[in-house]
């Protein structure tokens, strides 16, 4: 029998944990913190990407598309919550229309099912109270509950008898002839392959088992606010900006999640810790990493206006809802309160590009997910089958 390694457990590890030990495999996850998804996955906004907005053939692309059918069923099959509310991506101005009509473009060539542009009066028709001067309309773009359905995957593993250690950091893995040395949790542990899915930490992970320094990681804190419960009601799905292609985030949209409750946001301001989910937070070795980073001064270079940008929303409250005032006019700074932070795990190469795909490396018996932004957690179960074919 195969014995296979998955470094983090969160959904894109315990997706590929679970697919292998059905497979056959003894599996082995090893995750430094105490619990499940408690990182990117456990601060996601909860949405299901139907896949309008990436280059078709991309990876993002096909295993987004595939991942929407796999995420349902599984949903369906296990009990989950699993609520189709739309999303509207909506165009403040002609130069926006423009380029709504590009991604109208790409989400036919991905298949995206029954999307359609929408003229103002049609956008008032499904949000009333969101203003626009074209939107596209994605109907079966859904929410879910990522924490839920990661725990479901961990359950599907240990029932095929795969074992999932918690306070089990990996700090050394080494080669053994055909076969690898891991060192997780003060336990060493040998293995035929590893599969390396640890998120903000993929490429100190990666590094550890002799991989390229790049793609590196630089963290961002997405800062939200959350509408108090009287204002939940103002939208009725998603409601999304166009991406503008000269600016590196998607900038501030109105989520509404599983249980409820309506979050607006995310900014994007340069965390000073890997795990920096706190303005406070501060880990000197995170930052020494990140400012030594050649693609990370470039990158820099190239977007520090947007930076200033987003630190103001970060620092204004009135200049956050004013984002969001630009497709919800209605919306006034007393009807947000703090919500949780999340932080972005963004791979950034040496020439200071951000990477958009999934980027999966193969080093021997080492495949290292070192890319896995949104829509990864729709697209997990599909990565899931990506990875593991890989691995025959």
């Amino acid at each position: 029998m195969t014995r296979v390694g998955v470094v983090g457990a969160g959904i894109v590890g315990l997706a590929i944990a679970r697919q292998l030990a059905q497979q056959g495999a003894d599996v082995i996850v090893f995750e430094k913190e105490n619990n499940a998804a408690q990182h990117q996955t456990g601060h996601n906004s909860g949405v299901v990407h139907s896949g309008i907005y990436y280059p078709p053939g991309s990876l993002k692309a096909t295993l987004c598309r595939r991942g929407v059918g796999l995420l349902r069923e599984f949903c369906e099959t296990h009990d989950l919550a699993y609520r189709e509310i739309g999303k509207v991506v909506v165009a403040r101005n002609e130069a926006e229309v423009v380029r709504l009509h590009d991604i109208e473009t790409r989400a036919h060539a991905n298949g995206v099912p029954d999307v359609r542009r929408l003229d103002p009066g049609a956008l008032r028709e499904i949000e009333p109270h969101v203003v626009g001067a074209a939107a596209l309309h994605s109907p079966t773009t859904a929410i879910v509950d990522f924490v839920a359905v990661s725990l479901a995957m961990a359950s599907d593993m240990s029932r095929a008898g795969g074992e999932l250690r918690f306070a089990a950091p990996v700090t050394h893995i080494d080669p053994v002839g055909d076969r690898l040395r891991v060192r997780a949790g003060g336990v060493e542990v040998t293995l035929d392959r590893l599969v390396i899915c640890a998120g903000l930490q993929s490429d100190v992970v990666a590094a550890l088992a002799g991989d390229e320094p790049g793609p590196a990681i630089v963290p961002f804190r997405g800062e939200y606010f959350r509408l108090k419960s009287e204002k939940a009601g103002i939208v009725n799905g998603l409601v999304y900006p166009v991406p503008d292609p000269a600016y590196p985030f998607l900038g501030v949209h109105i989520t509404p999640r599983i249980d409820g409750s309506v979050d607006v946001g995310p900014n994007a301001v340069l965390a000073t810790a890997r795990e920096g989910y706190r303005r406070r937070d501060l880990n000197p070795a995170d930052l020494a990493r990140t400012l030594a980073w050649p693609g990370f001064r470039k990158l820099a270079a190239q977007h520090w206006r947007a930076g200033v940008h987003e630190l103001r929303g970060s620092l204004s409250k009135r200049a956050f809802t004013a984002a969001a005032q630009d497709y919800v006019p209605s919306l006034r700074p007393s009807d947000l309160v703090a919500a949780p932070a999340g932080v972005r795990a963004q791979a950034v190469d040496a020439d200071g590009s951000l990477v958009d795909d999934f980027r999966i490396s193969t080093l021997g018996p080492v495949t290292a997910v070192r890319n896995a932004p949104s829509p990864a957690a729709t697209s997990s179960l599909a990565i899931a089958e990506h990875v593991v074919t890989g691995l025959r």
